[in-house]
């Protein structure tokens, strides 16, 4: 192929890469979430990235374009299929395909990839990964508030200390009242009441000002795009907006502070006395300074119908640049007691919760939490080939090393030795395994410890001083091997 011909090598915008180190990370951060989950009762299940897009229903991010805000395509029988954009969704349709075989209340745990058809931006990916858990058959708000516990402990167990981390709880129904007041109630105002929704959960980064503007008439971003509005009057934008004001001094205040803004509604009023439950719930258990009722939380997707609830991130950090950097929310759910029903007669409450997997790692990272910051392990160990006519020796002593548990490899390029010492140094190596024509003939191999070797290196001044020491390199007989090796990695590894 010609230079012109050559496929430019890129990943698409909104997906990335992940490398041995961000895998190794996420592991140790997925069993910490897993552990608090499971002390909680909750079980794993596992659900298929795709789901017929009529199981996703109405609550797609765009719902009149079905390729918008989702991943959709068409499959042999002409039926529309869609990568799932959330866990819960999914999870509503297995409750219900499997609902009569199911303990209700039913507790169950999930992770994995999530995919939205949005434009992609800093932070802002296609395809991220979600921790969800939910409780589906329990209708009492005590549920949510173990919900907001449950978050707060697993934040903990991810290194994050308090006052580093708040769990905000609101409630759809006393916004819902604020909405019958300006007289958003109906159904055919369905549209609208999400496009208001959707503007004050941006609350936290465009501040009152860009909220109003996605309250009237519409915004425009800094690259110029432009996102058409709720179309309110000033007094209706004047009344949400405070509602998203009325936080207190504490959790009793704000909730006497939204009774007064739902006036008589009587669906805002059941909001609150929900929420003063909860307050009652969580202070009965010591959360009560970090699970604090919020109005502005109100999340974006519209089928919550109770409480709504999102676990922030309170710190500041500076990035490589030294630029400030807030992570803010890294979590969220809330009740969804609609979603389940949808595929069944009767009506089935369910309430969850949603830990952003990938944002939080990069909070966790930036504090440098031993969770996901902890030693790494050691790469393998290299069998260097000095003699091309030896490989199946070389290969002996691989197999030996990998049968007593160690990581080994064979070397399987075509360089020099001084290019396979480079190799093992970019493979994070321990050591490396020689063996010329000499060795071989005394039944030996030498052992070069690159860790120590590195350290001596730093202490020795000149060539000849290198030469003389030939630092951290020992002469083994050949069924010493193993040994030798695990001598060099409890140095270094325990």
């Amino acid at each position: 192929m010609s230079k012109a011909d050559k496929i430019k090598a890129r990943a698409p915008r909104g997906f990335a890469d992940r490398t041995p180190a961000d895998l190794s990370a996420t592991e140790r951060m997925l069993a910490a979430i897993r552990e608090s989950y499971e002390l909680y009762g909750f079980e794993g299940v596992e659900t298929p990235f795709v789901e017929y897009t009529d199981a996703l229903g109405k609550f797609l991010p765009d719902q009149d374009r079905p390729n918008e805000g989702v991943f959709s395509f068409q499959d042999d029988d002409e039926q529309w299929l869609s990568l799932r954009y959330d866990l819960t969704a999914p999870l509503a349709r297995y409750v219900a395909e499997n609902f009569d075989a199911l303990p209700k209340p039913y507790r169950s745990y999930r992770v994995g990839w999530v995919f939205r058809n949005e434009k992609p931006g800093p932070g802002r990916f296609r395809q991220f990964m979600q921790f969800d858990a939910d409780t589906v058959g329990a209708a009492s708000v005590a549920a949510d508030a173990e919900i907001c516990m449950m978050a707060a402990d697993t934040l903990e167990k991810l290194g994050l200390k308090r006052g580093d981390y708040v769990i905000k709880v609101n409630n759809r129904k006393v916004l819902d009242g604020v909405l019958e007041a300006i007289g958003l109630g109906g159904e055919d105002q369905a549209g609208q009441r999400l496009t208001v929704l959707r503007a004050i959960d941006k609350l936290d980064r465009l501040g009152p000002e860009g909220v109003s503007q996605l309250l009237g008439a519409g915004r425009k971003d800094e690259s110029g795009d432009f996102t058409k509005g709720a179309e309110l009057s000033p007094d209706a934008i004047e009344r949400v907006l405070a509602f998203t004001a009325a936080k207190g001094a504490d959790n009793a205040g704000t909730v006497e502070n939204l009774r007064k803004v739902v006036g008589s509604s009587a669906r805002g009023l059941e909001g609150a006395d929900e929420l003063a439950e909860i307050a009652a719930l969580v202070a009965a258990s010591g959360y009560e300074d970090r699970v604090i009722i919020d109005p502005a939380v109100v999340r974006g997707l519209e089928y919550y119908t109770g409480p709504v609830y999102e676990a922030e991130l309170t710190f500041q950090v500076q990035d490589e640049d030294g630029r400030p950097v807030r992570f803010g929310s890294v979590g969220g759910g809330g009740r969804y007691d609609g979603l389940v029903g949808r595929f069944r007669s009767e009506p089935v409450p369910a309430t969850g919760f949603s830990i952003g997997v990938s944002r939080l790692l990069s909070a966790l990272q930036m504090i440098k939490s031993p969770i996901v910051s902890g030693s790494e392990q050691p790469g393998p160990v290299v069998v260097l080939v000095m003699d091309r006519d030896q490989v199946a020796a070389y290969q002996r002593m691989v197999s030996a090393l990998r049968q007593a548990g160690i990581r080994a490899e064979l070397y399987l390029g075509s360089s020099g030795m001084k290019a396979q010492m480079k190799y093992a140094d970019r493979r994070k190596s321990p050591c490396v395994i020689i063996q010329g024509s000499n060795e071989r003939e005394r039944g030996e191999v030498e052992i070069k410890d690159l860790i120590e070797g590195a350290k001596a290196a730093e202490a020795i001044a000149s060539n000849a001083e290198w030469k003389a020491a030939r630092p951290a390199q020992v002469s083994v007989s050949e069924d010493k091997l193993v040994e030798a090796v695990r001598d060099v990695l409890s140095r270094h590894f325990g």
